[in-house]
């Protein structure tokens, strides 16, 4: 198997899309290489705890809401075109997303971080639901089989949050500038949400690789 390590942040559009391109790829390759591990980095790590008005965030980031839904609609069509029918007027709130890095790391150490991972995309791209907030990820985790009670003590707790800030502090000192960013075997980076397409040829280059050592 080759690591690959994923740097995400629910909350962002590009990468509910990578992630959907990336499975489409995989889905066509049923013999990839690929052990995946999800790693934090917040788009918006001075968000207020409760989050914020979406709309009102989307127009102080791009100068206006006419600026905003322009860039959104190129958004939204992509998304589309992934297969994730995403309706950027149903979703209220720009969410913290430190609780939902810290219930990935949780997940992970259960082997259940890519469950999670795609059930807080649904979550909020597809539903609008708040994943900022307690019982909406003690939901997440429950559904994922994970214990409600234990995670719903830990997110009320302090626990892990140093180390979630920590890791992201040291992947943007080692250059990751944007999500999603994507690490083959801790060697070769991949930026963006790549098409099904490039993500099929590199499975390929990767198993000739492997058969060629083998051989």
């Amino acid at each position: 198997m080759i690591r690959l390590d994923i740097f995400s942040d629910p909350v962002c559009p590009w990468c509910a899309i990578g992630k959907a391109h990336l499975d489409r790829a995989m889905e066509a390759h049923p013999d990839h290489p690929f052990r995946i591990e999800w790693h934090p980095f917040q788009l918006n790590p001075d968000m207020p705890k409760a989050g914020m008005d979406r709309p009102t965030y989307l127009a102080d980031k791009f100068g206006g809401p006419e600026a905003a839904a322009k860039v959104y609609a190129r958004i939204e069509e992509a998304a589309h075109a992934a297969g994730i029918p995403i309706d950027f007027g149903t979703i209220p709130v720009m969410c913290n997303t430190l609780d939902a890095h810290r219930l990935i790391h949780w997940a992970g150490l259960e082997g259940r971080q890519t469950a999670v991972v795609s059930a807080l995309f649904k979550a909020y791209w597809r539903e609008g639901r708040d994943i900022g907030a307690p019982a909406v990820l003690a939901d997440i985790a429950e559904a994922c089989g994970m214990e409600r009670a234990l995670v719903e003590r830990l997110l009320a707790s302090d626990a892990d949050a140093d180390d979630i800030a920590a890791r992201d502090a040291d992947a943007r000192a080692k250059g990751v500038t944007a999500v999603p960013t994507f690490l083959i075997a801790q060697q070769y980076v991949v930026s963006g949400a790549q098409p099904p397409e490039v993500w099929g040829n590199i499975i390929d280059e990767l198993l000739a690789q492997i058969k060629a050592v083998e051989a």
